[in-house]
């Protein structure tokens, strides 16, 4: 299908769009749906003995042992539950180191002797599983003959159902392990790093006062950014549906230049789709909140509230796979990729953190007079502490060959860490530096002008969208992770900085105490060498400016700006001393993550450059030569009927397609000269630094050439859909 024939039919596409009939009915309210599909504390509470009910939420709400004994009686009620809603199959989900997800689908039937089958789901069944290991990343953990991985199940994130139009399935979320106990996944660090920060901030809410402080967890409230593209369009460029990202493509017209996407009317489309995958995530018991336009044409966000992280960690690639799924049914291809198209703003799924329990709810409310809240300033203390001296950490856990796009772009915040606090937070600890806090900024009054509207009040501080780590008036907000990385990685790293950074402030009141020491006195002399040793990463002004990156190399900050910058800091003495004192990773798993991400960052951009050769050779180099060819034919029939030919015009073309010819040519060379794969961090890391040195280069000047031909070459010759096209046909 020619270029023009794929855009026309697009355009039919939409002029013919009808929502599918999803909406809710008067019966159906989005409440009354919403966990419908979920193994919720409800459902347990209704299904389950009283005993082993208790038990359950005793390990869910107090972190206590699982009990072994329960197992069966709540295998037998998950089933009985899940068949009522129509499953067939369980699958126990994990969550590996492809970023991804896994599962493996079984029958509930079980064969008997007289040619019948009975439903069975023993306890011994729900509690752990055995996918083959041998073929998921493991960086060495494993030996592909070496196939043994368990899953384990995490109560604590509730099982649901997952519809089909052919069927029923019962999921449960697992951990995922080698048979040495060895993390093979995301899920079960998450597990350790919450319960090490858990730990230490209950220490310091007791000496506040708190003699039996609930159990404190960390909150995950993930923003979500996406692009919609029509299929038809989607599945004609084999970059896109590859790599996720155009290789290729020329700046449209018009991009993003008058900002009017941003918060503009949902077109009839794209808002058919959000209100339908809202449908399935309440189903789900995913609390969707928020969605919009978002700066790019064609990009779009969804905002759910806060969960606790593992909860949220799971829910968000519960929603990537949804996303993926329901547009399909509206004819469109979501795109997860950190920067689809070259030249106008990429995706992100900024983190927001809190921590927090349910007697006291969030630990970050500063309240209204900040300076006076002794306990907040002591966990925003740990905050900033624990980003200053662990920044390296927090830039790798974002650290990927897709993410590379974005960050440091006037788009994303830039690859150097820094933490925004607002002018009224950054006043007191300002104070404090100096002596007691005495006061905080007040929150203002907006008068607009227009009698009819009331006075609004005003918060103390701006926001700022440059800052990687930006405070935001109950929560901090990791604004660096991009949008295909689950968030399990950045909220592991920060649960592990802040437990100890809270061991370290624990450990210091504690001991000032027992000396004698009055307690506000502690707190005030410990406020003050926090702020005094780590105030440096301290930055509320523009991210973007040139003279920033000065600045912070002054302050001794890093500008860690690729990948390959950054995944060092995952193998320091001091980054797995770090992992291993809080029984977050051991030594061998952190070598295992960094030479997965060296693995990661080489096969990526190695199926790009192999990308980019085919299609440069079997597309865009035919294309244009027929063009060529055409424009060669009618130069000399027009010379040969005595015209004046257009020359120019035959130029015009050739130098373009003798650039990409050789740019080609140096692709094809680049490529033959790779490393090929090693088992070892030293072959891992050759064939990462050939891939950033030698084949990213390569195919730019590929790109280069191929761009300038797409704005010569005849429309109806042009091979793939243009930006143009895919950016604003929805």
């Amino acid at each position: 299908m020619s270029g023009n024939a794929m855009r026309l039919q697009a355009i039919r596409d939409v002029e013919a769009y009808v929502p599918p009939a999803v909406s809710f009915t008067d019966a159906e309210t989005p409440g009354q749906i919403f966990g419908e599909n979920v193994f919720s504390s409800v459902v347990m509470q209704k299904r389950l003995p009283k005993l082993v009910y208790k038990s359950v939420m005793a390990t869910i709400e107090h972190g206590a042992m699982l009990d072994p004994l329960i197992a069966d009686a709540v295998a037998s009620a998950m089933k009985d539950w899940a068949m009522e809603k129509g499953a067939s199959h369980y699958a126990h989900v994990f969550y590996p180191l492809t970023g991804l997800t896994a599962e493996k689908h079984d029958s509930f039937l079980e064969p008997v002797g007289d040619g019948t089958a009975l439903a069975e789901f023993a306890g011994k069944t729900l509690v752990q599983g055995e996918p083959d290991a041998s073929s998921f990343p493991n960086g060495g953990l494993r030996n592909t003959f070496e196939a043994r991985g368990y899953t384990g199940w995490d109560v604590t994130s509730p099982a649901y159902v997952l519809e089909n139009p052919n069927g029923n399935t019962l999921c449960i979320p697992t951990v995922f392990v080698s048979m040495t106990g060895e993390a093979l996944d995301h899920k079960t660090p998450l597990l350790r790093s919450q319960q090490a920060m858990g730990e230490h901030a209950e220490r310091i809410l007791r000496l506040f006062g708190h003699d039996k402080p609930a159990k404190v967890v960390s909150f995950c409230g993930p923003e979500q950014e996406y692009f919609l593209v029509d299929r038809h369009f989607f599945l004609a460029r084999p970059d896109l549906l590859n790599s996720g990202r155009t290789l290729f493509g020329a700046k449209p017209p018009k991009g993003q230049e008058f900002d009017d996407h941003y918060f503009g009317a949902i077109p009839e489309r794209v808002l058919g789709f959000m209100m339908d995958t809202e449908r399935e995530l309440f189903k789900l018991g995913i609390p969707a909140k928020t969605r919009h336009n978002e700066v790019a044409p064609g990009q779009f966000e969804i905002a759910p509230m806060f969960e606790r992280g593992n909860i949220a960690a799971d829910h968000q690639q519960l929603l990537m796979t949804t996303f993926k799924t329901i547009a399909k049914k509206h004819g469109m291809e979501c795109l997860f990729h950190e920067k689809p198209f070259q030249g106008v703003n990429g995706s992100g799924k900024h983190v927001n953190f809190s921590l927090g329990n349910n007697q006291l709810g969030s630990l970050l409310v500063p309240g209204d007079n900040p300076h006076d809240n002794a306990q907040f300033l002591v966990f925003c203390a740990a905050v900033i502490r624990a980003v200053h001296k662990y920044a390296g950490l927090l830039r790798v856990s974002v650290a990927s060959a897709t993410n590379d796009h974005r960050l440091g772009a006037n788009e994303a915040p830039p690859a150097i860490i820094s933490i925004f606090l607002g002018d009224q937070l950054a006043d007191v600890f300002d104070q404090i530096a100096k002596g007691p806090a005495t006061s905080s900024k007040d929150r203002g009054t907006m008068i607009i002008g227009v009698d009819t509207l009331p006075q609004l009040p005003t918060d103390p501080g701006d926001r700022n969208r440059t800052s990687p780590f930006a405070f935001t008036g109950n929560r901090f907000e990791f604004r660096a992770p991009g949008s295909m990385q689950t968030v399990s990685g950045p909220m592991v790293t920060i649960n592990t900085i802040m437990a100890e950074s809270l061991d370290y402030i624990a450990t210091d009141l504690e001991a000032a105490v027992e000396a004698g020491t009055d307690f506000d006195t502690a707190v005030q002399a410990l406020l003050t060498q926090i702020i005094t040793d780590h105030g440096a990463i301290v930055f509320n002004g523009d991210g973007y400016a040139d003279s920033w990156p000065i600045e912070a190399e002054k302050r001794g900050l890093a500008n860690l700006r690729t990948t390959l910058d950054a995944l060092p800091e995952l193998i320091t003495d001091s980054a797995m001393d770090l992992f291993e004192k809080y029984r977050v990773f051991n030594h061998r798993e952190m070598h295992s993550r960094y030479e997965i991400g060296l693995e990661q960052y080489a096969l990526t951009i190695g199926v790009e450059a192999r990308l980019t050769l085919e299609m440069g050779s079997t597309q865009i180099l035919p294309a244009a030569v027929r063009h060529q060819t055409e424009v060669a034919i009618n130069v000399g029939a027009v010379k040969a009927a005595g015209g004046e030919a257009d020359v120019a015009a035959l130029l015009e073309v050739s130098g373009p397609i003798s650039q990409l010819r050789t740019a080609l040519a140096a692709l094809k060379e680049a490529l033959a000269a790779e490393t090929g794969h090693s088992a070892d961090e030293a072959g891992a890391l050759a064939e990462a630094e050939h891939a950033r040195d030698a084949l990213l280069p390569a195919m730019t000047a590929v790109r280069a050439a191929a761009d300038v031909l797409e704005g010569i070459v005849a429309d109806d010759l042009w091979p793939l859909p243009t930006y143009q096209e895919m950016l604003f046909i929805l």
